[in-house]
């Protein structure tokens, strides 16, 4: 019966460290989540702010003329996660990318960022060319969207509009605390982008103006538009995995309460059988004492 009460005493011992740790992920998944999240508000206003550009650019000149895609190099461009703890993300990620592969004929480039990303990738038969490391932080965020820009200018030289057709693929977070995977069009442009504004006009009181040559403004704005696009989806993917860790954890937590329970149900039956057959056998001993004590 002691033996019996040690171990459910250790059981609880351990399953009260257990739920400790898993409360300190939760609440770290929770705080991890909050810059990454101020930084895809904040990249969408600059973003914003540089597709006005790309408007302004195009009202004042001719249309932009689309790119063959069917002729570009394909390149997909996939977020992953690095640390765990948050499910299967990757897995479905992997599985997305192996979907929007076979849409391609000719084949596709893969880059990667992360390396359980990439072995997941390696499990549905792509090979990235580049495994990037994903941010620690909100402030990494930056560094990567300009190591997987200069990878792409790298691929398309100095014509990347025309050169390569690029496809951004990450999780986004979906109603009811869920998430999915987000297929984004990077590269060509949208076809909106360079040609609205020629047809419906400027839409202000003062015309657009520009005095830098119109070429290299233009490559300007279409690298900036790119990295705010590679930030964007960064942010969001971290969001999203940061999300996805603090709904498993909560579902551990509920878990590790529950089975806390059930053992300390079991504690307290065995400490009350053991104080019941510990009296019993003190009532036992007092009435064999009465009998054999004399009368006088």
């Amino acid at each position: 019966m002691a033996q019996t009460l040690e171990v459910l005493s250790r059981r609880t011992a351990t399953l009260t460290s257990i739920r400790g740790i898993v409360h300190t992920m939760k609440i770290m998944s929770a705080i991890n989540a909050v810059p990454y999240e101020h930084a895809a508000q904040a990249v969408e206003s600059y973003h914003q702010t540089v597709l006005s550009g790309l408007r302004a650019f195009v009202a004042k000149t001719e249309p932009i003329t689309m790119p063959v895609v069917a002729q570009a190099k394909q390149i997909l461009v996939v977020f992953g996660s690095d640390h765990g703890l948050c499910g299967n993300y990757n897995e479905v990620l992997a599985a997305r990318a192996k979907t929007e592969a076979a849409k391609v004929e000719s084949g596709v480039r893969v880059l990667c960022v992360g390396v359980r990303m990439n072995d997941a990738l390696s499990d549905q038969g792509l090979k990235p060319e580049v495994t990037l490391l994903p941010p620690a932080s909100a402030d990494g965020i930056g560094r990567l969207a300009s190591d997987i820009v200069t990878q792409l200018d790298e691929i398309g030289g100095d014509d990347v509009h025309n050169r390569i057709a690029v496809t951004l693929l990450f999780t986004q977070r979906a109603g009811t605390g869920q998430r999915e995977p987000m297929v984004n069009p990077l590269l060509p442009l949208a076809p909106s982008l360079l040609s609205a504004p020629a047809k419906t006009g400027w839409k202000s009181r003062s015309l657009p103006s520009y005095t830098m040559q119109a070429t290299p403004l233009f490559s300007a704005l279409l690298r900036n538009h790119i990295f705010a696009s590679v930030f964007s989806a960064s942010a969001e993917a971290m969001v999203t995995e940061n999300a996805a860790r603090l709904a498993l954890m909560q579902q551990a937590e509920q878990a590790v309460d529950e089975r806390l329970e059930e053992v300390g149900g079991q504690f307290r039956l065995m400490r009350q059988d053991e104080i019941t057959n510990e009296l019993m056998d003190i009532i036992i001993g007092f009435e064999a004492l009465k009998k054999k004590s004399p009368t006088f």
